[in-house]
C-alpha cells in the first residue's frame, strides 16, 4: 500500500495537485494491488472493496472493460503515458479523470504500474469533451501546463515535454527552475504570480533561452498565462500555453539588423568608415568576429578590376570588429595588406562571385592556411567554429570581401544567416561604391584645383610671400577659392585672392577660368579697377552663354580682390569686387583694415569698380583671405576680423610661421568652407637699384640717353649688357620723341632682371610689325623684341610707357656708384 504524503491538502487545490492525486497500483493482469486514501476520497471505494479485484470494475462503461489491460499494454510500449479515463464512482456517478501512468517493478522483477489521477470535472476550464481534451493533451502544437498557486507543476502535455526535454513525471510537483536552467524562470514566475493575484491574463509574453532539448541553440517562446478558478470562484492555480516562435523571432531580429544597417552603414562618403560601420553592425548581432577587406584600387577610388585580374589584385583591410576587446583574433590591422592565396575563400568568393559557408571549419584540411603560419596560429588560439565569406558587389563590380566568424557560440551559421549576411553585404556594397565614386570625383576635383592653383609663389624683389589653402571637409568636396602672385612689368607684382560660389568640380573649373582671365588681363597691365570691370564683363558673358545652372550659380556672385604693389614707389593700388578688405600690419605691429571702395560681386554689372592707393612702409605685411577663414564665427564678421587682427599682430615672425599661427588660431576644427590665405611682406628698391632721367623732347637727346644708360650699367657692373641696352634705349627714346608729346622720362631698374622704361605723355599705341625691304623705318620694336626677354606697354593716368626686360649677365658684384 502506498502511504499518502504528510499534510492535509487543500480541498480546492487537490484536483490539480498531482502530489495529492488519487493513486493505485495494478499488476500485469490488471488487478488492483495498492489503493490510496486519496483514491478512496475521489471514487468512494474503500481499499477493502477494490484490493485484489480487476481494475475494470472501476471503469464507467462496458466498452472500457479491457481498459486495465490496455493500460498495461500501453505501459509496456511507452513506459509512461498520460490521458483520459472515464471512471465510475461508488455511488454510480461518472468521473472524467486525467491519468498519468508510470511503470514500476518490485524486487522480484514483477511488472506493476502506478496510476495517478485527478478529477478534471472539478474546474470549468476542463469542462470540454474528452475527445477535444485528449487532442490537447497529445497532439496540440502548443505546450500546456497547470501549476498550483505555489507554482508547482500538476499537469503538462507531451508538447511541453518536448520543448523542455525533461519527462513530465520528473517535472510534476517541481518548479520551473528545476527543469529550465537556460531560461529566466524568475521573470516567468513573476508574471504568473501577477496573474494569480489580479486575475488578468497575460497574452503573448515572449522570452528566449535554451532548454535541455536543445542546449546549444537559443529558442524563443510566446506564452499566455490564465488563472484557474473553480465554480465558486476560488483560485485553483495557473495555466499557461507556450508556443515555439524561434522562426518568428529570428526573422524579426534579421529585419531589425537590416534596419539598423540601413541607419548606421554609409553615414559618410568615407570608404574606410563605411567598411568599419558594416563590421560594427554585424558584431555581435550576427557574428563574433568580422573583417571587411577591400581591393586597394577601390580604396583609392579607382574602377575595380574584373575577371581573372581579380586574382592578382591586392586586398587591404578596411574594417574590423570583434566581441573581444582589442580584436586579438586579427592577423592584419586596418590599413594593412591581406595575404590571401588563390585557393583561399577570400579570393574564391570574389573570383567566383558567390558566397561561401563553412558550418564546421576544419583547420587541418584548409590547405590555404598552410602558407600563413600567423593566421593559422590565431585560428588555433581563438577558434573558428563556423565562417561565411561574402563578396562585396555593386553595379556588376566586385569591391572586396566581408568575412563573418563564430567561435564563441555553439550554434553554427545557417542558410538563413548566409542570406542575411548577403543582404547586409549588398546594402553596404552600394554605400562603399558610392563612397568610391565620390572619392574618385573628390580626388579629381582636388587634382584639378591643385593644377589650377599656383604650384609655387614668388614675389620677386617686390614681396616675400607665404600661403595656405585648406579644402573643406564637407561632402561636396573642394571649392573655388584661389590666390595668386603675378609678376608685372617694372618689378611690380599683383596680389590676387578670389572665391567662387559652391564646391566640387564645377566650382574648381570656374575658378580656373577666372584665374586664367585674371592672368590674361594682368599681362595687359590694366589698373585694378579696369581689370575687375573686364572680369565682370566676362562673368556676365559666361552666365548668358552657359545653359548649365550649376556653372551660372558658381560664376555669378564670385568675389575677387586685386592689388598691385610697386616696390619702386612702395605704393599699393587695390580694388575689390564683393571681397573682404585685406589686413595690413606695419613693421611696428599695428594692424589695420584699410578702407577700399566696396565694389559689387562679379556678374552683377550694377556699379563701377574703384581703386584706392596706399603708401606702405617697407616690411608691411598684407593678409589677403577668403571668408572661409571666419565661418567658425557664424554670421558676425567683426568677430573674425578681431581674431585675425590679434593673430596677425606678431611682427618679425617668418611668414610661413605666421600663416600657421593664423590658421591655427582661427580654425579650431575642420573648416566649414574652403580657406585661402595669402601673406605678403613688402620690399622696396632703393636708389642703388633705380636710375631715372627726365629728357627733353628733342631728337638730339637720344645720344645723351644712350650715354647715361651705358654709364649707369658700368656703375652697376653690367657692362656686358651695355650694347643691347644702348640699342634698346636708342629705339625707345627715338619712338617716344617722334610719336609723343611732352617730356620723356628714361628709367633703368636693376633687380632680378634689367628693365628699361621710357615714359611719354601720349596715349599712342606702339605696334610690332615686319618692315618691308624697301621701308626706311618700322624695324625698331622688332629689334627690341628680338634682343630682349619681353617688352610691353603700360598706360598711366597721364600717359604711357614702353618697357623692355633683359636677363642680367653673370658677372661678379661690384660696388654701386652714382651715374655720371
Amino acid at each position: 500500500m502506498v502511504t499518502p504524503k504528510e499534510g492535509a491538502p487543500d480541498p480546492a487545490m487537490a484536483p490539480f495537485d498531482m502530489g495529492f492525486a488519487a493513486s493505485m497500483v495494478i499488476d500485469a493482469d490488471g488487478t488492483v494491488v495498492a489503493w490510496t486514501p486519496a483514491a478512496e476520497r475521489l471514487l468512494g471505494w474503500s481499499a477493502a472493496e477494490v484490493m485484489g479485484r480487476p481494475a475494470e470494475t472501476l471503469l464507467a462503461s462496458p466498452q472500457h472493460a479491457d481498459g486495465a489491460t490496455e493500460i498495461a499494454d500501453q505501459c509496456r510500449i511507452r513506459d509512461a503515458w498520460g490521458g483520459l479515463v472515464a471512471a465510475r464512482h461508488r455511488d454510480g456517478r461518472r468521473l472524467e479523470l486525467g491519468v498519468r501512468v508510470s511503470a514500476l517493478s518490485d524486487s522480484d522483477g514483477r511488472e506493476r504500474w502506478l496510476l495517478s489521477g485527478i478529477d478534471l470535472a472539478r474546474s470549468p476550464s476542463w469542462a470540454v469533451s474528452g475527445t477535444v481534451l485528449e487532442a490537447f493533451l497529445t497532439r496540440s502544437p502548443l505546450g500546456m501546463a497547470v501549476l498550483t498557486p505555489e507554482l508547482r507543476y500538476v499537469w503538462m502535455n507531451e508538447t511541453l515535454e518536448r520543448f523542455s526535454g525533461v519527462p513530465g513525471e520528473q517535472r510534476i510537483g517541481g518548479r520551473m527552475e528545476d527543469a529550465l536552467p537556460g531560461i529566466d524562470t524568475a521573470a516567468l514566475e513573476k508574471v504568473m504570480r501577477n496573474v494569480l493575484d489580479t486575475g488578468r491574463p497575460v497574452i503573448d509574453f515572449e522570452y528566449r533561452g535554451w532548454t535541455l532539448a536543445a542546449p546549444h541553440q537559443e529558442h524563443a517562446y510566446s506564452t499566455s498565462f490564465f488563472r484557474l478558478e473553480d465554480a465558486d470562484g476560488r483560485v485553483m492555480g495557473v495555466c499557461y500555453m507556450a508556443m515555439d516562435v524561434t522562426g518568428r523571432w529570428k526573422a524579426r531580429e534579421r529585419l531589425a539588423l537590416l534596419n539598423l544597417a540601413g541607419a548606421c552603414v554609409g553615414t559618410t562618403l568615407d570608404i574606410r568608415q563605411t567598411a568599419q560601420e558594416l563590421a560594427d553592425v554585424a558584431v555581435p548581432r550576427l557574428a563574433d568576429f568580422v573583417t571587411v577587406d577591400l581591393l586597394e584600387g577601390v580604396l583609392r577610388g579607382d574602377e575595380p578590376p574584373r575577371g581573372r585580374s581579380l586574382r592578382a589584385t591586392a586586398l587591404r583591410r578596411a574594417g574590423l570588429s570583434s566581441v573581444r576587446k582589442g580584436v586579438p583574433e586579427a592577423v592584419a590591422r586596418i590599413g594593412e595588406p591581406i595575404r590571401a592565396p588563390e585557393d583561399s575563400p577570400y579570393v574564391r568568393c570574389m573570383t567566383e562571385s558567390r558566397s561561401l559557408l563553412r558550418r564546421d571549419f576544419d583547420v587541418d584540411r584548409a590547405t590555404w592556411l598552410t602558407a600563413d603560419a600567423a593566421r593559422l596560429a590565431k585560428i588555433r588560439e581563438y577558434g573558428m567554429g563556423t565562417a561565411m565569406w561574402v563578396p562585396l558587389r555593386a553595379r556588376g563590380n566586385v569591391l572586396g570581401v566581408v568575412a563573418f566568424f563564430r567561435a564563441g557560440r555553439p550554434d553554427p551559421f545557417e542558410r538563413d544567416d548566409l542570406l542575411l549576411a548577403e543582404e547586409l553585404a549588398a546594402r553596404a556594397s552600394v554605400c562603399v561604391d558610392n563612397a568610391r565614386r565620390w572619392t574618385r570625383e573628390h580626388e579629381a576635383a582636388l587634382a584639378l584645383q591643385r593644377s589650377l592653383l599656383p604650384h609655387t609663389l614668388t614675389g620677386g624683389t617686390a614681396v616675400e610671400v607665404a600661403s595656405r589653402y585648406l579644402p573643406t571637409d564637407v561632402q561636396d568636396g573642394v571649392g573655388g577659392d584661389w590666390f595668386d602672385v603675378i609678376p608685372l612689368s617694372g618689378a611690380r607684382v599683383a596680389l590676387v585672392v578670389g572665391d567662387v560660389v559652391g564646391h566640387g568640380l564645377t566650382a574648381a573649373a570656374t575658378m580656373g577660368r577666372l584665374r586664367t582671365a585674371v592672368h590674361t588681363l594682368a599681362d595687359m597691365d590694366l589698373p585694378p579697377e579696369e581689370l575687375l570691370a573686364h572680369l565682370d564683363d566676362l562673368v556676365i558673358r559666361l552666365t548668358e552663354q552657359d545653359s548649365d545652372d550649376a556653372v551660372a550659380t558658381a560664376v555669378l556672385g564670385a568675389t575677387c580682390l586685386y592689388a598691385v604693389y610697386d616696390p619702386v614707389t612702395a605704393r599699393l593700388t587695390a580694388a575689390r569686387a564683393g571681397h573682404p578688405p585685406p589686413a595690413m600690419m606695419t613693421p611696428d605691429g599695428t594692424v589695420t583694415f584699410p578702407e577700399l571702395p566696396p565694389g559689387p560681386p562679379l556678374g552683377l554689372g550694377a556699379m563701377p569698380f574703384e581703386s584706392a592707393e596706399l603708401s606702405l612702409p617697407e616690411g608691411t605685411v598684407l593678409a589677403l583671405y577668403t571668408n572661409g577663414l571666419f565661418k567658425a564665427f557664424g554670421e558676425d564678421p567683426d568677430i573674425g576680423l578681431d581674431k585675425l587682427a590679434h593673430a596677425l599682430d606678431r611682427p618679425g615672425l617668418p611668414l610661413e610661421d605666421l600663416c600657421a599661427s593664423i590658421t591655427g588660431s582661427l580654425l579650431t576644427g575642420p573648416p566649414e568652407d574652403d580657406v585661402a590665405l595669402l601673406l605678403a611682406r613688402t620690399l622696396t628698391l632703393g636708389p642703388d637699384q633705380v636710375a631715372t632721367w627726365d629728357l627733353p623732347c628733342d631728337p638730339e637727346v637720344v645720344s645723351c640717353a644712350r650715354g647715361l644708360a651705358v654709364r649707369q650699367l658700368a656703375a652697376w657692373g653690367l657692362g656686358e649688357a651695355a650694347p643691347t641696352t644702348e640699342l634698346v634705349v636708342s629705339e625707345l627714346v627715338t619712338n617716344a620723341i617722334r610719336h609723343a608729346s611732352g617730356p620723356v622720362r628714361l628709367r633703368l631698374i636693376r633687380h632680378a632682371v634689367l628693365i628699361c622704361e621710357v615714359y611719354d605723355g601720349s596715349n599712342t599705341v606702339p605696334r610690332l610689325r615686319h618692315a618691308r625691304t624697301t621701308d626706311e623705318s618700322g624695324r625698331g620694336l622688332f629689334l627690341v623684341a628680338q634682343l630682349t626677354r619681353r617688352w610691353g606697354t603700360r598706360y598711366t593716368g597721364d600717359g604711357k610707357l614702353i618697357w623692355a626686360e633683359q636677363e642680367l649677365p653673370d658677372v661678379p658684384d661690384v660696388p654701386d656708384a652714382a651715374a655720371g
